[in-house]
């Protein structure tokens, strides 16, 4: 059972807008995850009772047929709808597997495969380098605010993954109908951006909305500088973002505007800064929620 004084990793996985929390095992080298997270997904579920409940169901239904994918040797706390950590059933990777194989529905199949690719896709490998940015100590070697520490943190996330990580685009592109700054004027355009203060929040949320604007990656711009705003932020204010206090179209909706009026993203993220600047557990949740925004889209 879980020691009670032990610190263990935690990761929130998203599959379509439903969160699958997990937590990391030392011991047994693998992630374990909420049993009633994975029947909320699977059931497209808004209600957190109504999946536990069918969860309970669910068990005992496989048990009489012989079907035990619940290790009754690992427990695990998560945070209940009323805030409290409450002990709860979770799975390993062939748990979910065993799991899903004799799902009641089809729709089980659907959350097998992204599962299954989650974790080996580039995202996913990207997102485990992510993780390990905070224990590196990398970020705070870095100049907060410079191109070079944007291009740094690129570097590290994407490293071995996209053969241009951490390198200055050299070619013009767009998305949703929106083309980023011109590349031919990246030495100019760049240097212009390094050079703005960063010394109050307003100041340092338009640098971030002037380098989004520059996307000066081919890819891997939003969750790279997202990191860079925390960086700037922790250096001149001594806070960073709960990203997960942001809703994700919200989020999105505010950078589309944020091009021609920053006023939309200034006032989704001033709320939802802390300072809980070293917690580690800050860092590991505002990368998973970092990577869900990017999520299909």
């Amino acid at each position: 059972m879980e020691d009670k004084n032990v610190q263990h990793k935690k990761s929130i996985r998203f599959f379509n807008d439903r969160e699958v929390r997990a937590v990391w095992d030392d011991e047994q080298n693998c992630w374990w995850f909420s049993a009633t997270d994975i029947v909320r997904a699977i059931n497209d579920e808004p209600d957190y009772t109504k999946a536990g409940n069918y969860w309970r169901w669910l068990k005992r239904k496989l048990k009489q047929e012989g079907i035990e994918p619940v290790s009754g040797t690992h427990g695990f706390k998560f945070e209940a709808p009323d805030g409290k950590l409450r002990m709860a059933d979770v799975l390993d990777s062939e748990g979910v597997a065993l799991l899903a194989k004799h799902y009641p529905n089809n729709r089980a199949n659907e959350f097998l495969d992204w599962f299954t690719y989650s974790d080996s896709s580039i995202d996913g490998q990207s997102k485990k380098k992510a993780y390990q940015l905070y224990e590196s100590g990398l970020l705070k070697s870095l100049m907060p605010g410079s191109v070079k520490c944007l291009q740094q943190i690129h570097a590290y996330l994407f490293g071995g993954l996209y053969e241009f990580a951490g390198q200055i685009r050299t070619k013009n592109i767009s998305k949703g109908g929106f083309t980023f700054a011109n590349c031919l004027f990246f030495p100019e355009t760049l240097y212009a951006i390094e050079r703005m203060p960063e010394t109050t929040f307003d100041e340092i949320m338009d640098k971030y909305v002037e380098m989004n604007i520059a996307h000066p990656f081919m890819e891997g711009n939003g969750r790279s500088t997202r990191i860079w705003l925390d960086v700037m932020l922790k250096q001149s204010l001594k806070r960073c973002v709960d990203w997960s206090l942001i809703d994700k179209n919200e989020y999105l909706e505010a950078m589309r505007k944020s091009v021609s009026d920053s006023t939309h993203i200034k006032a989704l993220v001033h709320p939802a800064l802390t300072t809980r600047i070293d917690d580690r557990e800050m860092f590991m949740k505002g990368i998973d929620y970092s990577y869900y925004y990017e999520q299909n889209e």
